[in-house]
């Protein structure tokens, strides 16, 4: 059934499609927002939702990969098998996506990670890329995305200490990041013992650490357009779980009321988007199921893609928008660049006669370290590009999946319990998390023989560990090895520090930080989209979200994804509805 046209539909309703949806009505346009899951949720739905094994386990907010799922291969001879269970990255359902159960981690991108190629070339050569590896620059700058990183932080309430004011180094910020044209909105989070004890070590060797920038607020903070939040009660429940204070910044309590309170949007929930209805040059309309099962057809003058990347890209593939990727020539785009992140096996260590609270913390309270990132430092004499940070984070270690003890005690019997009662307080996590860049053979496509249920060809992703990402990781986890020592702990797991599989594993979680795809660039044969997330071949058909990365960088992508929207939305409204046509 035709419904009555909009200016504008959202497909997906997570961090990215309330932005458009909120700047957009905000700026006169009518805007439907489409979400396959449940509705909006309410800081009230989770004051009685501490239940590690719902939501951490059985991942309540996650997507449900039993209903729709993705293949996986590691190589273009293998045979792809569907992911069964949720395992390596949890993506939402539901209105609010990700951005409801995500941990708060909100950092900005290096400038060198948007000129990744380009920088590598001049400062090393051509050669020291390898032959495999796609990166390319993203087209936008860091000093472009600056205002639009400024706009998504006061509107969230991130917590921080700049590091660069101006091109002015900060005392006890990131010396490493970008230019700020201000500081945070709000100063950082308590710090924990963890994080000070991994501070003091981290200075000893001659790092700057520096407080995690965090979407907690510790304090109460009222946004740019009024809406007010509680502080945060360090309960340790960020990650997997829905704030039961409303500190944590969610499309729910931040963008989405912002929309609503314009009278120009409407969401509609059970709404699972099967198709792009498009002439060959323009969208025209979005096909999609609603709850009760019946067809519908949704025309817009713009159709937003503001889904997660695995969807964003799916959708593009099965609406036969733009040209598929194909890693044996080369050629098309849809599809190209998947990139992830390396999270090997961490540093830990043990202490017998320090008390961490290990039962408090939130989801960015935390200590990062980011002098190996990005090119902050000379590779000249290493055989790798890129890097990643090292990161003490006091998360809240709960009981099913938080316990940990030294490599050399069972993981079960009378020796596991006892050492659980010995350092059960005194453990300290170095977590690595370290950059993905793109190569030719990691992509995504559609799979030739699984479907789901109503017949469509489900989404294949073909993705490995490279060389370069095992030299990083190696690196990296060398050097938390030291942090580790240098701390003086009774006992360590900084010997496998750095570890990565023999191959990617589908099954231990890492991040959800999925990108690519759909990427952008400056040109069209490189590229889905332009650096304002429009597609080349659809000019009134936005992708938007991680799915336009050309690479990922090492550290948390919401910030980025989030400024990103924040650019896109600005062009719309200052430039595209008034002249529709290309941007770029």
């Amino acid at each position: 059934m035709a419904l009555p046209r909009v200016d504008a539909v959202c497909i997906g309703m997570g961090w990215t499609g309330g932005i458009m949806a909120a700047e957009l009505t905000k700026a006169g346009m009518t805007v439907v927002g489409l979400e396959r899951g449940s509705g909006q949720r309410e800081t009230k739905d989770f004051q009685k939702d501490h239940d590690e094994l719902m939501y951490s386990v059985r991942g309540r907010l996650y997507q449900d990969f039993a209903a729709e799922t993705v293949t996986m291969r590691h190589h273009l001879r293998e045979r792809a098998l569907p992911i069964r269970r949720l395992g390596s990255f949890s993506p939402g359902d539901g209105v609010g996506g990700a951005g409801v159960h995500w941990n708060g981690q909100t950092y900005r991108y290096h400038p060198n990670d948007f000129r990744m190629r380009s920088e590598t070339i001049e400062r090393y050569g051509p050669s020291k890329i390898p032959a495999d590896m796609s990166i390319q620059d993203w087209g936008v700058t860091y000093e472009e995305l600056e205002p639009f990183y400024d706009k998504f932080e006061y509107m969230a309430g991130i917590a921080g200490r700049a590091g660069n004011l101006g091109g002015r180094i900060q005392p006890g910020g990131n010396p490493f990041e970008g230019p700020r044209s201000r500081d945070y909105p709000i100063g950082p989070m308590m710090e924990s013992y963890a994080g000070a004890v991994f501070r003091e070590a981290a200075v000893g060797l001659g790092y700057h650490p520096f407080p995690q920038p965090s979407a907690n607020l510790p304090e109460p903070y009222v946004s740019p357009s009024g809406d007010a939040r509680n502080h945060c009660l360090y309960c340790g429940f960020c990650e997997n779980y829905g704030c039961e204070v409303g500190a944590k910044a969610d499309p729910n309590v931040t963008v989405i009321p912002e929309a609503m309170r314009t009278g120009r949007f409407e969401l509609r929930t059970g709404a699972n988007v099967v198709e792009i209805v498009h002439d060959g040059r323009q969208g025209r309309a979005v096909r999609y199921y609603d709850r009760a099962g019946r067809l519908q057809e949704q025309p817009a003058d713009l159709i937003l893609m503001t889904a997660w990347v695995f969807n964003n890209t799916r959708l593009l593939l099965l609406s036969g928008m733009g040209r598929p990727y194909d890693p044996r020539t080369g050629t098309g785009v849809v599809g190209r660049n998947y990139a992830y992140q390396i999270m090997p096996t961490p540093a830990r260590a043990f202490f017998k006669d320090k008390d961490f609270r290990p039962f408090m913390g939130s989801g960015a309270n935390g200590v990062t370290v980011d002098d190996l990132d990005a090119d902050n430092f000379d590779h000249t004499n290493h055989d790798f590009i890129g890097g990643g940070s090292l990161i003490v984070s006091s998360l809240g270690t709960r009981p099913i999946l938080g316990l940990q003890v030294p490599s050399e005690v069972p993981q079960w019997g009378a020796r596991w319990k006892r050492a659980i009662r010995e350092y059960y307080r005194g453990t300290l996590t170095i977590t690595i998390q370290g950059q993905s860049p793109a190569y030719r053979t990691n992509y995504l496509d559609l799979d030739p023989t699984y479907r789901d249920a109503a017949g469509s060809p489900l989404l294949r992703m073909t993705f490995d560990f490279h060389d370069n990402e095992r030299r990083i990781a190696a690196f990296l986890g060398k050097k938390a090895a030291e942090l580790v020592h240098a701390m003086a702990p009774d006992a360590t797991d900084g010997h496998s520090a750095g570890t990565l599989e023999p191959h990617y594993d589908s099954v231990r979680y890492q991040s959800t930080h999925n990108t690519g795809g759909a990427i952008m660039g400056t040109s069209p044969e490189r590229s889905v989209v332009n650096t304002y997330q429009q597609m080349w071949d659809f000019t009134n058909v936005f992708v938007i979200g991680a799915s336009s990365f050309p690479q990922n960088a090492g550290l948390n992508p919401t910030g980025t994804v989030a400024a990103l929207a924040y650019r896109t939305a600005d062009a719309i409204v200052a430039r595209y509805r008034h002249r529709p046509g290309p941007l770029a």
